[in-house]
């Protein structure tokens, strides 16, 4: 059975989402570097010296990590899933998607969540002003993403897959949505679509619950 560190609100969810869908069987451990406390955290440490969530461990005792790259083999060895794209090209973009938000989008999410690691001698106000320019960047990387990446009628193509859910998560941080239903209305609806999917909202659910 698959392993999958993560804990709630995180960069796991999308992970969860697309082993769902695939109908694969997996065990989920909570395990966060922001949450001192939690019970998996020496374990995620043993298999990823960054503690980094997600974490995957595989059947074979194999560890993956960084989110696209788990993504992007769930949808090559479950090709039934609909998680990546059948033809050549198409898959082409939607791994290319999925990279642009790794790259772009979700790395700029550490800065703003930790603005310290990325300058010497800081202070509130220096970490602020650091958390304000990447959050501009950030939504200056989203509104680009959905110019490029037009939904027909999904990200993936014809069927949800694994850009629609790695999308879906990670424009939940720092603003993106609301910034997004300004600036991108028809991508933001897209967003919200993509929501609408039974195993997608149950995800959802867990991990943003309503309050």
């Amino acid at each position: 059975m698959i392993v999958l560190y993560g804990t709630q609100g995180s960069g796991a969810a999308a992970v969860e989402a697309a082993l769902e869908i695939a109908g694969v069987p997996y065990r989920s451990v909570e395990a966060a570097s922001w949450k001192p406390g939690s019970p998996g955290l020496e374990e995620l440490r043993g298999v990823n010296p960054l503690a980094q969530i997600p974490t995957v461990v595989l059947p074979d005792g194999g560890i993956l990590t960084e989110s696209a790259a788990i993504l992007i083999l769930l949808g090559q060895r479950y090709p039934e899933s609909g998680l990546l794209p059948q033809a050549v090209e198409k898959r082409a973009q939607a791994i290319r998607g999925l990279v642009y938000i790794a790259a772009n989008c979700y790395s700029a999410i550490g800065i703003i969540d930790f603005p310290e690691r990325y300058c010497t001698d800081t202070d509130e106000p220096l970490r602020e002003r650091i958390r304000a320019g990447t959050r501009a960047r950030l939504h200056e990387m989203w509104d680009t993403f959905a110019d490029v990446f037009p939904a027909t009628p999904f990200l993936s193509g014809d069927r949800l897959g694994a850009l629609d859910l790695l999308a879906c998560v990670v424009s939940k941080w720092s603003g993106a949505r609301q910034h997004l239903a300004q600036s991108r209305p028809a991508f933001h609806e897209v967003l919200t679509k993509i929501e609408t999917d039974p195993v997608v909202a149950r995800v959802v659910a867990r991990h943003w619950p309503a309050k």
